[in-house]
């Protein structure tokens, strides 16, 4: 139990990407391509290549509740503090406002406060939240960092998507079935094992 004045509920927060549409090198669940397996069956499409990007990335504002071992996550077109205090809205407003919350974070500039723009620590302060920061070069502390390690293995590994559409299905996709088997065997493994990297 938290002492008196201490946060209840304790967010990890930062942003995966860029997601971009391009092949991702790795492990995949498609059983292997190759006629002496099955004569009949044509082998496993190539990798197309990507020698030009028209399509943009995308950016996935992800947070992860260490009490309820739960992810939470949004994919937008870009990476900025008006994008990132979205994310922090949204997650003050799971709890009430009596509940005093703490977001991880590393010092990525739209996670601070600066003397041109004090957004983010005025609306810590309003909404009974508390900041605390890795330290510098040390963003491996927060342990989200773990859990995009996972994400990356259980989603991106071995893909190509052609749409940022298909790509931020399968990545929501994933969010739900990890908060739904946070006790899944191998996802523990991959997580425990990013922790100590």
């Amino acid at each position: 139990m938290p002492e008196e004045g201490e946060p209840e509920v304790v967010f990890c927060l930062d942003e995966f990407g860029p997601l971009n549409l391009q092949p991702h090198p790795g492990r995949q669940w498609a059983e292997r391509g190759g006629r002496h397996k099955d004569p009949g069956r044509e082998p496993r499409p190539r990798r197309r290549a990507t020698c030009t990007r028209p399509h943009g990335v995308r950016h996935l504002f992800a947070a992860y509740d260490l009490g309820k071992d739960k992810l939470y996550g949004h994919i937008k077109p870009r990476k900025h503090r008006t994008k990132f205090l979205e994310l922090c809205r949204y997650l003050r407003g799971l709890y009430p406002p009596e509940i005093r919350i703490a977001f991880v974070l590393d010092n990525f500039s739209p996670h601070l406060t600066t003397k041109k723009d004090s957004r983010v620590g005025d609306r810590a302060a309003a909404n009974n939240v508390e900041l605390a920061y890795t330290p510098t070069n040390s963003s491996w502390l927060n342990r989200i960092e773990a859990q995009f390690t996972a994400l990356r293995y259980f989603t991106l590994d071995g893909t190509d998507h052609a749409t940022h559409k298909e790509q931020g299905s399968m990545i929501h996709r994933y969010i739900i079935w990890r908060n739904q088997h946070a006790a899944d065997e191998r996802l523990r493994e991959v997580v425990a094992k990013a922790n100590v990297a």
